[in-house]
């Protein structure tokens, strides 16, 4: 058995765990030497029962790990495991890092320069446009952009990293071969083509209530510092927030109407001790030993940038604005552009403050 192999063996056992894995690994001195064991070695390593015994020993009869390297090789599924030289350094120094890391795309060294950005799943229009400007602006500027592939504030982290040419890496509660949620499919693809799609979890794993916790302290780990956007009193990306403070990272929150329950999570954050936030700087700042760059992140209502400079897809977008206030159906149909292109334009549009998303998805220029 080789080390790869023993890896997998030990992800696709039930309720086996990181932590329990190295005390395995630190005893045997390697993965595959756990399977080598016999049972009277395997007993003596503390927090071992006679059950999880059985299952190191009768592995072959409880798991397919053929068929799981089949479900890899469909899914172009390449792995990532504690002893990878590319394993995410920072992730490797929380309490719990995964062992294995299923993924699609890849990352770079880069990566290190990361900013994990978080909020509720259903968004407000405050927190969408704050959510777009942020991760646009930080993935201009050079952060890798890491999310959670969810609803809401992570996928506009997400698209928002994309359009500024950035690098953003989704961490999933699913398997990479089960995205969730299903709508997100074409992003993922796209995450994958410019970064990192990963997950702990078997290909084909269908998420559940722990699941989602688990891949939360993934995002904070491989972050330098945590921004939550948008969340109510109740949320998982305080979850994520408490995490990331376990962890010793900067959590950053934006602040919200103190009478909207949408904001209250994000209030009580920085009642805390969070770092409030009103523009990118104050997150590069942190990151810059107090010295604050001189950034331009493409202008403004103040500052717009003549439009027939922009590129062709953009342009297009501005012509058909017109003078009118259009949904997005209205200009897909009129541009002649794909969906992505016709979201990716907007995206870029707005964050150069060329024109302004309106409620019910309507937009309209600013100049």
């Amino acid at each position: 058995m080789d080390r790869i192999d023993a890896y997998l063996i030990l992800n696709l056992l039930p309720d086996i765990g990181p932590v329990r894995v190295r005390k395995l690994v630190e005893h045997f001195g390697s993965p595959e030497a756990i399977f080598a064991a016999g049972r009277k070695d395997l007993i003596r390593v503390k927090g071992i029962g006679q059950e999880m015994v059985e299952r190191f020993v009768d592995w072959e009869n409880l798991i397919d790990l053929e068929e799981e390297k089949r479900r890899m090789a469909d899914h172009g599924v390449s792995l990532l495991t504690l002893d990878s030289e590319n394993y995410p350094a920072a992730l490797r120094e929380i309490h719990d890092p995964p062992f294995l890391l299923y993924m699609r795309g890849h990352v770079e060294p880069r990566d290190a320069r990361a900013i994990g950005i978080v909020g509720s799943r259903r968004t407000t229009h405050y927190g969408i446009s704050n959510g777009k400007k942020l991760s646009f602006q930080l993935a201009a500027a050079g952060f890798t952009i890491i999310s959670g592939l969810a609803r809401g504030i992570d996928t506009i982290a997400h698209e928002a990293a994309l359009a500024a040419n950035g690098r953003t890496i989704a961490v999933l509660g699913s398997g990479v071969g089960n995205i969730y949620p299903p709508e997100n499919q074409q992003l993922a693809d796209k995450i994958a083509e410019n970064g990192a799609v990963l997950s702990e979890f078997p290909v084909l794993y269908v998420p559940d209530k722990k699941s989602f916790p688990l891949r939360n302290r993934i995002v904070a780990g491989m972050s330098q510092g945590l921004l939550v956007v948008e969340a109510p009193g109740r949320s998982g990306s305080l979850i994520t927030a408490n995490q990331a403070l376990e962890q010793g990272r900067t959590v950053f929150a934006v602040p919200g109407p103190i009478d909207r329950p949408t904001s209250l999570g994000c209030n009580r954050l920085i009642q805390s001790g969070a770092k409030l936030v009103c523009d990118a700087k104050d997150v590069i700042e942190e990151f810059s030993y107090g010295l604050a760059p001189e950034l331009d992140f493409g202008g403004g209502e103040d500052t717009p940038q003549e439009w027939q400079d922009l590129p062709e897809a953009e342009q297009i977008i501005m012509r058909v604005l017109g003078v009118d206030e259009l949904p997005v159906d209205h200009l897909l149909e009129q541009s002649g552009l794909a969906l992505p292109e016709v979201n990716g334009a907007l995206l870029r549009l707005e964050m150069k403050g060329l024109i302004k998303q309106l409620p019910g998805k309507y937009f309209t220029k600013l100049i």
